[in-house]
């Protein structure tokens, strides 16, 4: 297949199209930013696009964001994006655009020569492939997600407060009820997050780290 690639390590990038083109692939396009990515899928319009997440000037997500620029421009374009970080973020952003064509994965799997060659043969085909520890991210945030939607509207009221640094005697103030009211709404919060008494974490950051991730 024809493949454009961006990637801002010069020793990867090289190591990469030698791989893919011993296998052969044509890498009609090697460079190191996103501005180039993006000219050069328009000039070659190639099969797939192998996008590193962070490229220069600000080592952010400008490859995530040209990937998805790609991904509206081209809609049969496919799009294998490496990454050196585990954020689940990124992979979900990306799967918003259309999860058909696309692929995350964290650089540690491209030693796997054939497991990388497989992903990118996949995404060409317009499957969809995720690394194994962003899909257990996701679903591990999602999870989360759920289980703060279970509170009841005290519940959450309560936790909204614990969230801006109020105090027991605070919230019970600002809420109108007892401290008593209060301590066991942050019983049942506790309990339905599943957060367990433990010597090593503080239950009530992370009750109020569930809330903010929702």
């Amino acid at each position: 297949m024809r493949i454009v690639m961006a990637e801002d390590s010069a020793l990867l990038r090289e190591g990469l199209v030698q791989i893919l083109t011993k296998f052969g692939h044509q890498v009609v396009a090697a460079v190191d930013n996103a501005p180039s990515l993006i000219a050069a899928v328009r000039e070659h319009r190639p099969d797939l696009a192998l996008v590193d997440v962070r490229l220069p000037p600000g080592f952010k997500d400008e490859g995530l964001r040209a990937a998805i620029a790609l991904r509206a421009e081209h809609p049969g374009l496919g799009v294998l994006v490496l990454s050196q970080y585990l954020d689940a973020d990124y992979a979900a952003e990306l799967l918003e655009t259309n999860s058909s064509g696309v692929g995350y994965l964290l650089k540690d799997r491209v030693g796997d020569i054939p497991e990388f060659l497989g992903s990118v043969q996949r995404v060409a085909d317009g499957e969809t492939v995720i690394d194994t520890e962003i899909v257990r991210r996701l679903l591990d945030r999602r999870r989360g997600q759920s289980l703060v939607q279970s509170l009841t509207a005290r519940e959450t009221e309560v936790l909204a407060l614990m969230a801006e640094g109020r105090s027991n005697a605070s919230i019970a103030s600002s809420l109108s009820v007892s401290q008593a009211a209060v301590s066991k709404h942050i019983g049942n919060i506790f309990d339905k997050l599943g957060l367990q008494e433990s010597r090593t974490d503080h239950r009530r950051v992370l009750a109020v780290l569930a809330y903010l991730r929702q």
